[in-house]
């Protein structure tokens, strides 16, 4: 068996792989099913795109897996300023040794981007996912867990905006940031966004954007609208007060008005998932959020004072 990049001519055979994955996922519940087909990003199969990096597991003349990763955020190019990487998609084919696979597809994607100057690889697996002890025994190690939230059609119930409440601006993002080290650990903050400089490309993307404001920026939530293939998608960050976390989960639950929703919160957050919890929302499952450091970085060398004479 042997790994190399993909070409275009084996786009079919990756699309075909992609979709035995997808069919084997048709015993678990549908908003399950739609959530697999996002976020794995089917759309983002692009192997000579600048964007992605994608490759491919051959054995006897067919391509028997595949892994993809893109930088981070994927609208930047590939170079050696792209320090993170995040792993799209990883799929092996039916009836083959799935760990064998998986295992030569992650080394050949870690040595690839390492060469490339990427510090880390992110990636998120559903807990229940038969490929997360592969990551876990090829250096990945676990950083944080993600609750996948999702309605129908969320009950709103009446209430007044929460004071301080005001349309998000640009010149917002210092203070967004500030609030973004407050309500994160700092050992998930340190691994994702050290630095605003870090912090700020993630923030590229649309939606509604509000903040609340009292002396400080306390919460603040991005609500991108659903269409008839796609729920609503809301983003949101609160410091973890009561009576402030009601008070945003009652103003985003109207916000999304009808029609389904999903929101992706943070162990963290228990106090949000709580709150949505108690406005339709159901957890939809359950990821592990996982990190490979590609590069040790050694600590500077401590300079000592040497005395001086004459």
């Amino acid at each position: 068996m042997k790994v190399r990049a993909a070409r275009l001519l084996d786009l079919a055979a990756i699309e075909q792989i992609h979709r035995e994955a997808e069919a084997r996922l048709s015993a678990v519940p549908p908003p399950a099913r739609l959530w697999s087909v996002v976020s794995q990003t089917l759309s983002a199969l692009l192997p000579l795109s600048q964007e992605t990096l994608l490759y491919v597991a051959e054995e006897d003349g067919s391509l028997v897996g595949f892994v993809q990763a893109s930088g981070q955020p994927v609208s930047l190019s590939v170079s050696a300023q792209n320090t993170v990487f995040q792993v799209l998609n990883l799929c092996v084919s039916g009836g083959r040794d799935e760990d064998a696979v998986a295992a030569l597809l992650i080394e050949q994607l870690c040595e690839q981007t390492a060469r490339r100057g990427v510090n880390r690889l992110f990636v998120r697996v559903r807990r229940d996912d038969g490929l997360l002890p592969c990551f876990l025994t090829q250096g990945f190690r676990q950083f944080a867990t993600e609750s996948v939230m999702y309605a129908e059609s969320p009950r709103a119930a009446p209430a007044a905006p929460p004071d301080g409440l005001r349309a998000a601006k640009g010149r917002d993002l210092p203070q967004l940031y500030h609030l973004y080290r407050k309500v994160t650990p700092p050992s998930v903050a340190q691994l994702e966004a050290p630095t605003y400089r870090d912090w700020r490309p993630l923030q590229i993307g649309t939606g509604r954007r509000e903040l609340v404001e009292r002396g400080e920026v306390v919460a603040w939530y991005r609500l991108v609208a659903g269409d008839e293939t796609r729920p609503a998608t809301v983003s949101v960050m609160c410091v973890p007060e009561a009576a402030l976390v009601e008070e945003l989960a009652d103003h985003v639950t109207a916000a999304v008005q009808s029609g389904s929703s999903w929101c992706s919160l943070r162990h963290y957050d228990a106090l949000m998932i709580d709150a949505l919890r108690g406005r339709g929302f159901s957890i939809l499952l359950h990821q592990v959020l996982l990190v490979r450091e590609l590069r040790l970085r050694e600590p500077v060398a401590e300079q000592r004072l040497v005395p001086s004479f004459g």
